[in-house]
């Protein structure tokens, strides 16, 4: 019995290890089935190179990681990465090139899927106005360096009372300066910093400052007037003896100016070229009734004085002898007495002077004051008669209006 007990379970034992690797057999049959039947055949596009592949991926990030093709954030991949994946599906992977870019100046790194030159700048959005460094048809994988691009601008510029728009490709200021063939002077003034780069829009003012420009300029010096007191002219009478000469001087300044306009100036050498002549003027101080008096008292001298000459005529004729000589036209001064004394204040006692300015002999007579007392019987003028005519004729002149005909001499000595 216990033979046949222990062979009973042996037959049992058996059949369990048959039963559990049939079992075994059979799921893994049906995992293999199921997944066969999951398998995908995909047509994979990298960079323009294509090739197909199996994948049992669900994804296109599935299938492209089953690839072993590596994508970042820059690439572009079609479809999209989560996109479901099936049979006979074409996925397009186009890696992005860093590139080098200089761009109006500024550096920067940008990553293009592109594969030209040409496509960078399209991407760029510049394509129809922009300057680029190298050929358009340029493979960007064959680059080591930077390229350069230039955007068109519209800037507009206000300079020597000027306002214009000009369109340029230039970055910088001081490019576009040059461009615009515009000099500052050490002293100029920018709207914005000279360093700035140029952008479109760009407005720019260039004020012009100059300091300590030199100016030089002539002036007129006005003549001065020296008026002096003549007892022979009518009170308000004026004669001009000298006449003056306005002068010139030559000023330098150093101006400063801000567009044109001058905003301040200070003088630095002044020269005086041509020094002005004084005019001398003589004022009338004559009374009108003392003048008429005298002009009477003249007519009168003259009038006796013709009546001595005919009486001295008649007389010679009935005398039969010659006339006496005339007097000497210059001999001694009188000794002593007030006229002698006067004649020192007046002229030095030079009985015979022409001063040059209208008065004549040792009592300065005017020419009108001598002719007006009755001088003229003795000679054309007071300096061509002897002092003692001189005298006889200024008596004449201090009987019809004393001594105030020789007014500054005449008080010096107290006879006034």
């Amino acid at each position: 019995m216990a033979t046949r007990a222990t062979s009973a379970r042996s037959r049992h034992k058996r059949w369990l290890r048959l039963t559990g690797q049939s079992v075994v057999m059979v799921t893994l049959g049906a995992g293999l089935v199921a997944f066969v039947g999951t398998g995908k055949e995909v047509h994979l596009t990298v960079d323009g190179a294509g090739r197909t592949v199996q994948t049992y991926g669900g994804t296109v990030a599935e299938a492209l990681a089953k690839a072993d093709v590596h994508v970042g954030a820059e690439d572009e991949v079609s479809p999209a990465l989560d996109s479901p994946v099936t049979d006979g599906s074409t996925i397009t992977v186009s890696h992005a090139h860093p590139v080098d870019l200089l761009l109006d100046g500024s550096g920067t790194t940008i990553h293009t899927t592109g594969e030209t030159v040409g496509d960078l700048v399209v991407e760029l959005g510049v394509a129809g106005a922009a300057r680029v460094s190298v050929p358009l048809d340029t493979k960007l994988v064959t680059l080591s360096d930077r390229i350069t691009v230039l955007t068109e601008k519209d800037v507009t510029v206000v300079v020597d009372g000027k306002t214009s728009t000009h369109t340029t490709l230039v970055a910088w200021l001081p490019e576009l300066l040059d461009e615009l063939g515009l000099t500052l002077g050490a002293d100029d003034r920018l709207s914005i910093p000279a360093s700035s780069a140029v952008v479109d829009g760009l407005g720019l003012k260039i004020t012009r400052v100059v300091k300590g420009a030199t100016v030089t300029e002539k002036e007129s010096m006005t003549f001065p007037v020296t008026e002096r007191d003549d007892a022979t002219l009518l009170l308000g009478e004026r004669e001009v003896d000298v006449e003056g000469v306005d002068g010139e001087r030559t000023r330098t300044f150093a101006v400063d100016s801000v567009d044109g306009r001058e905003v301040s100036r200070r003088l630095v050498q002044e020269t005086v070229t041509r020094e002005p002549v004084a005019a001398v003027v003589r004022v009338g101080s004559l009374d009108p009734a003392a003048k008429a008096a005298e002009e009477a008292e003249a007519r009168e001298a003259e009038e006796a004085a013709a009546r001595e000459a005919e009486a001295a005529s008649a007389g010679q004729k009935q005398s039969g002898g010659a006339a006496a000589a005339p007097a000497s036209a210059a001999g001694p001064a009188p000794a002593g007495g007030p006229w002698a004394a006067l004649a020192q204040c007046e002229s030095g006692g030079n009985w015979s002077i022409d001063s040059g300015n209208g008065y004549y002999g040792g009592l300065q007579f005017s020419r009108s004051s001598w002719i007006g007392a009755g001088g003229g019987q003795y000679a054309p003028l007071p300096n061509q008669a002897t002092p003692e005519q001189q005298i006889a004729t200024a008596e004449v002149l201090r009987q019809s209006g004393g001594w105030g005909h020789w007014p500054s001499c005449a008080r010096k000595l107290g006879l006034l």
